[in-house]
């Protein structure tokens, strides 16, 4: 009897957990977000502060401002004068040694990530790294040059980029023959989830059944078909040496 209520009060406390946890903070992140965002109207000068004429203090006005910066400089630099002052300040930008590499490394991964009609950033795939028989979550990037390829003495290279957790933003960059990557059915964002969260959150996926045959020995073929269409979760099998 008392084991029965010690059971269901544990229960009961972990339900609240997981329920109260994850709000606290949410709100608490999203709190202290909107309080650094509105340390950016102190930069203004006092004349353009909105708490000058308001005198009520609304949190989350830096971060409209931030929005509104955002949206009026995407429409300037898209315009024929924006563009050609954006082109003349990257040229003094790419002179400064330093600076040129940091800008241009932020540039780049931005527009992976957030441009939509860019390929970048649109395939996942697992890769065998660090070593033989341990894998590891990739994103294809692109295609070495044909230089790079040539001095390998390969052909069917892809970049790939690696990704650490909790925080996808750093990682390596590989070059990776294409015939022994894993494509996985997952989303770019999904995989984000996978990755931020150390396998915590999970979703449902596999590798693409067509490409079972490309990467895994004949006479493993049906076996390995035969565990896909069974386990959800099945990700990747370590190839019969």
């Amino acid at each position: 009897m008392l084991k029965k209520l010690k059971d269901k009060l544990r229960n009961y406390f972990v339900a609240g957990l997981l329920t109260i946890l994850p709000l606290s903070v949410t709100a608490y992140v999203v709190i202290t977000f909107l309080k650094v965002m509105d340390r950016i109207l102190n930069y203004l000068p006092p004349k353009l502060r909105p708490q000058t004429y308001i005198p009520i203090h609304f949190p989350g006005l830096g971060l409209i401002l931030t929005l509104l910066i955002v949206l009026v400089t995407g429409i300037l630099v898209k315009n024929y004068v924006g563009g050609k002052l954006l082109t003349w300040g990257e040229y003094f930008v790419y002179k400064t040694p330093l600076i040129r590499t940091i800008y241009a490394s932020i540039k780049q991964l931005l527009q992976a990530i957030v441009m939509q009609d860019n390929q970048s950033f649109k395939r996942v795939v697992v890769i065998e790294y660090p070593r033989k028989g341990i894998y590891s979550m990739a994103f294809v990037t692109g295609l070495p040059s044909g230089d790079i390829q040539e001095e390998l003495h390969r052909e069917g290279m892809i970049n790939v980029f690696v990704p650490t957790t909790p925080n996808p933003t750093s990682g390596f960059y590989l070059m990776v023959p294409e015939d022994e990557s894993y494509p996985l059915n997952i989303s770019v964002e999904d995989a984000f989830k996978l990755i931020i969260s150390g396998g915590i959150v999970s979703p449902e996926t596999a590798l693409k059944e067509k490409d079972l045959s490309e990467n895994i020995p004949f006479e493993d073929q049906e076996r390995e078909k035969t565990r896909f269409k069974g386990d959800k979760n099945f990700v990747v099998e370590e190839r019969r040496k």
